[in-house]
């Protein structure tokens, strides 16, 4: 998402047939598959000054409606305990603590199911 012409949030990740988000997806790009059934994305960045505006939600949104253009089966993501009541308004469900251990942080995997 852009204000003017500088770069103010964006969503990353990439599509694969794997169910669950794992560490390994952060440092192999090439695990991505075009055709893949679950989108998994991996951040939601917004630039400190432009927080608390609505913009994460509304990409989001976006990458919900991208995903079901695509027909995939839905998104997953993890997140800190934090988050999980943020995500669930969108649709997504707590499926417990990941095995995830990125960072030294206790995440949690969420998934919707389009």
């Amino acid at each position: 998402m852009f204000d003017n012409d500088k770069l103010i949030a964006f969503v990353d990740g990439f599509c694969t047939d794997d169910p669950d988000l794992t560490d390994g997806m952060y440092a192999k790009a090439d695990m991505h598959d075009e055709n893949g059934k679950w989108q998994m994305i991996f951040g939601v960045n917004t630039i400190p000054e432009y927080r608390n505006h609505g913009y994460a939600g509304k990409l989001i949104e976006h990458a919900i409606e991208d995903s079901k253009s695509q027909n995939r089966s839905g998104l997953v993501l993890t997140c800190k305990d934090k988050l999980i009541d943020y995500y669930a308004k969108f649709g997504f469900k707590n499926e417990g603590i990941s095995e995830s251990t990125h960072g030294d942080v206790q995440w949690y995997q969420m998934r919707l199911t389009l």
